[in-house]
């Protein structure tokens, strides 16, 4: 059985800043998994619509709270061990292809985090 625990934030932010961690792929299988967790989530715990508007949002603080995380160890010698690839073209290529998209996606209406209809209800 899996099991999930909320460990960083002890229920004191919002639910769907631990549910968007989960969600990969596509648009549709994204909403697809996000619909799955959430209607297991209210098994245990009300979900309050209105935070769906934060999954994109959060999402790319997350981007960028790794990378800053990333650079202020970069002076750590075993830190630059164990992460060569820091300094590499690619990587900060990859990188702002990621955060490029990921302001486009800011920009528009959500494509995923949408309540279907029979959770309406709830909202």
């Amino acid at each position: 059985t899996l099991q999930l625990l909320d460990f960083d934030d002890c229920q004191l932010g919002p639910a769907i800043q631990d549910c968007w961690l989960l969600l990969h792929g596509e648009a549709a299988a994204q909403q697809l998994q996000l619909d799955v967790f959430l209607d297991e989530y209210q098994n245990y715990c009300d979900f309050d619509w209105s935070e769906l508007t934060l999954l994109e949002p959060l999402r790319c603080r997350r981007q960028l709270t790794y990378l800053a995380w990333l650079l202020r160890r970069w002076a750590d010698p075993a830190f630059t061990q164990h992460f060569p690839w820091l300094t590499e073209t690619a990587f900060w290529q990859q990188q702002l292809l990621t955060l490029r998209q990921q302001a486009q996606q800011l920009s528009e209406a959500p494509a995923i985090g949408q309540p279907r209809a029979d959770n309406f209800g709830n909202c």
